[in-house]
Parts: structure tokens; C-alpha cells; sequence
């Protein structure tokens, strides 16, 4: 079994999972076998060019060989140890992001709903002497599945049949000062907000917004909270979106691309604040594993090895290029949003078909939000293959546009 070589075809893996695996997810009828870098391969042998990889967090490809490398030396050496131990790498791991960001105190965990709820907990911890509990966060937002990141999703098709919610969260329209302005009360807590929402279909933030809502959380003594689980960790083309922007959160939540594959969350916060989470209020068990902590050091000295913030940066202008100039040539696009290698493509009609249709051309990309084509490609990509990927999906909407102009 541990030697298993992949001898199904996708059609058999899918009825092993018919069999045996909770249907929770919509899934493609294609068992993937292999990957490398912006590639993946199914068990027929067909290649795919992968822009959405991972979701978001395979930042560095599929199998980057400096996270694979550190993965395989580490487990030889040292796999899990309880967190009522010391161990260096997770020490170092904790160092190198805090010298990349505001200069805090980290909390590993496993996901980015783990770390969402960390910070909630921080919040209401760190607010209990003034009996202040409430978190505002925003509409079309998105912050995890578990009940306190569920609940701060500020999306009723996530809300679904899991009543009551958790209580203590209050939802503003995203971009909107006043409105959060006049839901601070003797009661809120914090303000929690993703500098970029992903789900939400890669909206930025109005000019001056974040910003704004600094100004707030220092009027009234809240915490500033950003979830950068999909902006960080050198998506945007920054270390974390924050510096793009100019805003520095009080406390930071990290994942998907934090480990370059591999399972792992993090909250970041300020010495002064990270003293409310005091022992035995939070832990997590796989939190900081070597594993995890290797595979993070690696990530990081690999994105600076090969100056790969800078190739993020550089992608987002060929997306931006390509899309907008598609903007131009087809009716179907109507906005194109583009922060490093964090792009989305609103289209004038519902997406699903478009991903359809990419996969049957052997090109992976998602759709969010019903109408917005989005992309998270890993930040190696060359523009060839940035390229490469804009000609099909191009062609696919030409074609759907043509398609939708001889219906009518």
C-alpha cells in the first residue's frame, strides 16, 4: 500500500471515491497523479497548465525541489514533537517571518481557518478587562469553515442551515467608512478584513480604506486584524499585501502559500499583544511541526533565492496586458483586478462554463463569486507560460462571446 504507483484510471479513482469519500466537494471527473511546477498530470497522461494552483497554495509550483529537498531531509530526522518542547526550526521559522513583517510574535497552526480563529480568540482575550467582544468584518468576505470563521464570513450562502451562528460579529459593506464608523460601539473589539478578498472575487480596497480603518481602530482602541491567508506570503508581489498598501495590522493571519504546498497557518501579532494569549487558552497540536517549519524556511529562502517577488510583480503587468487588452476585444469582460500574481476577470455572464471549457483545452482556472474567472498562478511562472495560458483562455471567451451574441 505505502508503494502504491497510481495504476487507476481517473474513471476508477471516481468510484472509489463515490464508495468511500463524504461527497462535500464538487470534483472534476480527472484523478491528477503528478505535478511540476505550473504543470499537472492526470492518471491518462494529459498535462494540464495549472493558474489556479493548489488554490492559491502551491505559490512555487507543484513539487518546488527547495520545499521537497527540506521535506525529505527533515523526515529522517525529526517528524512531530509536542508543542511543550522547544525546537529550532519552529523558533526560526517564527523569526524569519517576523523580520519580513512588523516585527511580532508568531502562533503556528495548521490552516487559515485555524489562524482566523486564533485571532478571534486574541481579540476577545485581549478585550476581556473592558467586557468588548464584537468583530466587524466585511461583506463578501471570506475567512474559513470552521463556526467563528464561518460566522465571520459576512456570506449568507455560507450561513446556510448551521443557525444559530456564533455570536458577536457585525457585517459592513466592504469599501464603506461610515458604515463601520457607525457600527463601533462600547462593545466591538476589533476590525477583521482581507486587504484583498479573494473569495469575495479579488476585490481591492478603495483608495484610502484600510487606511481609514487604521485610523479608526486607533480612535477607539480596536484591534486591526488582516487576514492575508490568500494575499500573503509574496502573492501580491510584497512579503504581505499590508506593505503594498501602507497599513500594518495589529495582528496578521497567514496560510496556503506559507509552507509552498504543505499543510500550514499562522497568526502574527505584536509582543504586547501576544501576551493575551496566555497558556491554556489556545493551542494546536500539529501547530509549528518540523515538517511544517522546514518546509516554510524553505519557501521563504527560495522566493528571495530567485527574486520571485519581483517575477510576481512583473506577471501581474502581463495578466494586466493581456486581460485588459481582452477587455477591449470582447464584450464579455468587464473588469479586469490585478495584484501581482492575484488576478480577476469579471465576466458579463457566469463562469462556470468558461472553467469548463479552459479544462477541456488543458488549462486550469476558477471561478468565484459566480462571474469572476480568477487566478492565483504560482509566482515562478515565466510569462511564456503566462502567455500561454492568456491565449486559451482568450480564445474561449471569444468564442462564448460569440456564442451568446447568435443566441440572442
Amino acid at each position: 500500500m505505502s508503494n502504491h504507483n497510481n495504476t487507476m484510471s481517473s474513471e476508477e479513482t471516481e468510484k472509489l471515491f463515490q464508495r468511500y469519500v463524504i461527497p462535500n466537494y464538487g470534483r472534476y471527473p480527472i484523478s491528477l497523479v503528478r505535478g511540476e511546477g505550473p504543470y499537472v498530470w492526470d492518471a491518462e497522461g494529459d498535462r494540464y497548465l495549472d493558474l489556479f494552483c493548489g488554490w492559491g497554495c502551491n505559490l512555487l509550483g507543484h513539487c518546488p525541489p527547495a520545499v521537497v529537498e527540506a521535506v525529505r531531509a527533515q523526515l529522517g530526522r525529526l517528524i512531530h514533537v509536542p508543542n511543550t518542547w522547544h525546537t529550532e526550526l519552529q523558533g526560526l521559522w517564527a523569526k524569519a517571518l517576523s523580520e519580513r513583517s512588523f516585527g511580532g510574535q508568531a502562533f503556528f497552526c495548521n490552516s487559515g481557518t485555524e489562524a482566523n480563529e486564533a485571532a478571534i480568540k486574541l481579540a476577545r482575550l485581549h478585550n476581556a478587562p473592558r467586557r468588548r467582544y464584537k468583530i466587524i468584518t466585511f461583506e463578501d468576505g471570506f475567512h474559513g469553515r470552521t463556526f467563528g470563521s464561518t460566522t465571520a464570513t459576512a456570506q449568507p450562502k455560507y450561513h446556510e442551515d448551521l443557525g444559530p451562528l456564533m455570536a458577536g460579529f457585525v457585517y459592513a459593506p466592504f469599501g464603506d467608512l461610515d458604515a463601520v464608523t457607525k457600527l463601533i460601539d462600547d462593545e466591538t473589539a476589533a476590525l477583521m478584513i482581507e486587504p484583498i478578498q479573494g473569495e469575495g472575487g479579488v476585490r481591492l480596497p478603495p483608495d484610502g480604506f484600510l487606511a481609514g480603518l487604521r485610523e479608526l481602530a486607533d480612535r477607539h482602541e480596536l484591534l486591526l486584524i488582516f487576514d492575508e491567508v490568500q494575499t500573503g506570503c509574496g502573492r501580491t508581489g510584497d512579503w504581505f499585501a499590508y506593505q503594498g498598501f501602507g497599513v500594518v495590522p495589529d495582528v496578521m493571519t497567514l496560510s496556503k502559500a506559507l509552507c509552498g504546498g504543505l499543510a500550514g497557518g499562522a497568526m502574527l501579532t505584536t509582543a504586547e499583544i501576544a501576551k493575551s494569549l496566555r497558556p491554556g487558552m489556545h493551542a494546536c497540536t500539529f501547530g509549528g511541526n518540523p515538517i511544517a517549519a522546514s518546509a516554510g524556511l524553505a519557501f521563504i529562502e527560495a522566493v528571495e533565492r530567485d527574486g520571485l517577488l519581483e517575477n510576481a510583480k512583473r506577471l501581474g503587468e502581463v495578466f494586466r496586458s493581456r486581460f485588459e487588452q481582452l477587455r477591449g476585444e470582447c464584450d464579455l469582460v468587464r473588469e479586469v483586478r490585478v495584484r501581482g500574481a492575484m488576478i480577476g476577470v469579471e465576466l458579463s455572464i457566469e463562469g462556470a462554463e468558461t472553467v469548463r471549457a479552459c479544462l477541456e483545452r488543458k488549462l486550469l482556472v476558477n471561478c468565484t463569486h459566480e462571474t469572476v474567472i480568477r487566478l492565483l498562478p504560482s509566482m515562478n511562472l515565466t510569462e511564456q507560460q503566462a502567455h500561454e495560458g492568456c491565449d486559451i483562455l482568450a480564445d474561449v471567451l471569444k468564442k462564448q462571446a460569440g456564442n451568446h451574441l447568435s443566441a440572442q
